[in-house]
């Protein structure tokens, strides 16, 4: 049991942590809007995209409109999801819009492949590391986890939505190019987004049913090095639908995408006949697994 003392150090190492990522965040963000994207009239998707279409449209200052967008989004979330993730994530946006107003970056480039791609990784970079630490700078997604909490459409299919309105509004009111452009933009962000937050490698949950298991347990923990975790299971069905009263062990252990093929084979060399089952895991803590980088 941690001592009160441990807590508060746990809970101050925390706050440092995500004031860290927030501030790369912000500054990652901001360079991708003024670097790239605004000095060439390019869009993103969500909330920003909505600041920068706006902004092409109605001159109006864009850190003015970052606020003001994200404003019901931010309520939203306190309502929602806490107030914690509200207040940093108002910090993170007010403070990307003061950097938006007051920063002068030169144009580095005026190739528009290079603009849309570097321009949505700086951005998708700021997106990602500010989620990293615990706020977000674009409130859609906020939005899109109350819908589907309330509707049949996933948080991914309600950001899709979102952006083809978005990109469709773009072409028609800018011009084709621009929106396409945009949609490379947009695409190069959220595939950094992933890159931040999940990294090269994912880690993937495998599920071991075997009358080896015992077998598969000592190679697991003994040769591969990672920990495993044994379920005792009731009988079912077996594998011609008879009933099975046998009890059984059912192992679980989680490795990177890159281990997943040693451990297949070593289940396979001893018991060819294991029924293995994998799935995808969004993150873990602890445990005798390989770390993430940025974790």
């Amino acid at each position: 049991m941690n001592t009160r003392i441990e807590i508060k150090k746990i809970i101050t190492r925390q706050y440092i942590k995500d004031f860290g990522f927030i501030s790369a965040g912000v500054t990652m963000a901001s360079i991708g809007l003024k670097g790239f994207l605004l000095p060439n009239n390019f869009l993103d998707g969500g909330a920003m995209g909505m600041a920068l279409l706006t902004q092409m449209l109605t001159h109006f200052d864009l850190s003015t409109l970052i606020v003001l967008i994200n404003l019901p989004f931010i309520i939203l979330a306190a309502k929602q999801i806490s107030i914690p993730f509200a207040i940093k994530s108002s910090v993170a946006i007010l403070v990307l819009a003061i950097l938006v107003h007051v920063i002068e970056i030169p144009v580095i480039t005026v190739d528009k492949l290079l603009i849309a791609v570097f321009g949505g990784f700086f951005l998708g970079a700021g997106i990602g590391l500010t989620i990293r630490g615990g706020a977000v700078i674009d409130g859609t997604e906020v939005l899109a986890i109350t819908i589907s909490r309330k509707s049949s459409l996933t948080v991914g299919d309600f950001i899709s939505v979102i952006n083809i309105l978005l990109f469709g509004l773009a072409a028609l009111i800018v011009n084709l190019e621009a929106a396409m452009y945009s949609m490379l933009t947009y695409l190069a962000a959220s595939k950094t987004v992933d890159f931040i937050l999940n990294g090269i490698e994912e880690y993937i949950g495998i599920m071991i049913v075997s009358d080896e298991s015992a077998q598969i347990r000592k190679v697991v923990t003994h040769q591969l090095g990672r920990g495993i975790t044994v379920f005792k299971s009731d009988g079912g069905f077996g594998k011609k639908g008879q009933v099975n009263n046998e009890d059984k062990r059912i192992l679980f252990c989680v490795v990177t995408r890159l281990e997943v093929s040693r451990v297949l084979l070593e289940i396979e060399k001893i018991d060819s006949n294991a029924f293995v089952i994998q799935y995808p895991i969004k993150d873990t803590k602890g445990g005798m697994i390989k770390k993430r980088p940025l974790h």
